[in-house]
């Protein structure tokens, strides 16, 4: 009868460290894609703003930006296009293109969904608490 304990106990634990690596993947998932629709959204709104300025304005390091705008290129999200005839080289212009546009949309949907769950799940959470 102890070893059956003992076993159910080893594959609760196995089970509640699978839902927690879960859980992790999702939140890093859920950042990641957070900080796409935030990169696309700056891009929209001001595609001429230098990588420096794109850092600053959402609040990521120079690294986390260039990461980001890599990913974001090979999935074929941006473009990328450096102004040849500027005296300053290191100019670029960052362009969203069709994929580009239909995934911030995605995003968008899809970002605005958790935040009403989430907004549900409190409202619940609230009225319990009042009662």
């Amino acid at each position: 009868m102890c070893t059956n304990f003992s076993l159910t106990v080893q594959h609760l634990n196995v089970i509640v460290f699978n839902y927690c690596t879960n859980m992790l993947k999702n939140n890093q998932n859920q950042n990641q894609s957070d900080d796409n629709l935030n990169v696309l959204r700056r891009i929209q709104k001001n595609p001429r703003s230098s990588q420096r300025k794109l850092a600053l304005d959402l609040g990521f390091s120079l690294g986390k930006l260039n990461y980001c705008l890599k990913a974001l290129k090979e999935k074929g999200l941006v473009k990328i296009k450096n102004f040849r005839d500027n005296k300053n080289k290191i100019s670029y212009i960052y362009l969203l293109t069709p994929g580009g546009i239909e995934a911030k949309t995605n995003l968008t949907l899809s970002f605005m969904k958790r935040k009403m769950k989430e907004y549900d799940e409190v409202k619940v959470e609230l009225k319990k608490e009042l009662d």
